[in-house]
């Protein structure tokens, strides 16, 4: 089984956001940036299924700048095999193009599986698996906690609203991992060494015949409103319903 895993560089998780004074987006001048952390846990579930023999090779993909480099490396780092670079330049590339790009590689490469993260911090639009899955017609798993291989299938558990739900997903598929699927590996300086001589192969979206032009534009970007204080009722609860009704009306 060859597995691909597409990685996309973000803001550090533990930074926090600042938006630029004109409101044109988020400011990323001298901040801290990182492997997603969702396309992280679908890494080292990745090679886990390949240090479990299920899988003979892992194969990482990310679609940005050639500072994406950093994130691919550090995905080298916890065990991928080799990376492609799809150079988009600077341009914040939309879930819809990512996922035909995403497609055209998968095919290329001769993949069986498509393992990604749910979501990026960043945007949180939880689209690109879904579209990959049907731009492919493969079948498709969302939201992993636990991935199994059943013969010439997969077992994949997944977090729904009313609990769990436990799918059996024919090959090819494309599965999208949830935050309970594993905890990343530290990556250590030795792996870290060898990831530098790992192979990385850079293309441009234009040689995958994809545009990736954008479909959508951004009026303005703005932090959410500060919290307001809260306020202390002292008293029975009898005066305290009373207090809320007073406040709330009919909202209460």
């Amino acid at each position: 089984m060859k597995i691909l895993v597409p990685v996309k560089r973000v803001i550090d998780a533990n930074i926090k956001v600042r938006v630029k004074g004109d409101g044109s987006g988020v400011d990323l001048n001298n901040v801290k940036m990182d492997i997603n952390p969702f396309c992280e846990i679908a890494v080292e579930e990745a090679v886990r299924m390949k240090e479990k023999g299920i899988a003979d090779e892992v194969v990482l993909v990310s679609i940005g700048s050639t500072k994406s480099e950093e994130t691919l490396r550090k995905g080298l780092a916890i065990g991928a095999d080799r990376a492609i670079l799809v150079d988009a330049g600077d341009s914040d590339v939309e879930p819809l193009a990512v996922a035909k790009l995403l497609k055209e590689v998968a095919e290329k490469e001769g993949v069986d599986l498509v393992l990604m993260g749910k979501q990026t911090i960043d945007n949180d639009n939880n689209q690109t698996a879904q579209m990959l899955s049907a731009l492919l017609g493969w079948s498709q798993g969302t939201f992993a906690s636990e991935i199994e291989k059943d013969g010439d299938s997969l077992k994949v558990t997944r977090e729904v609203d009313g609990g769990l739900e436990t799918l059996k997903l024919t090959m090819p598929a494309v599965i999208s991992t949830d935050l309970r699927l594993n905890e990343p590996r530290y990556v250590k300086l030795p792996n870290i060494m060898k990831a530098k001589k790992k192979p990385l192969e850079k293309i441009s979206a234009s040689d995958l015949g994809v545009d990736i032009s954008a479909r959508t534009e951004t009026l303005k970007v703005a932090e959410p409103p500060a919290r307001t204080a809260g306020e202390k009722v002292e008293g029975t609860a009898d005066e305290m319903v009373s207090q809320l009704i007073k406040k709330f009306g009919n909202k209460f």
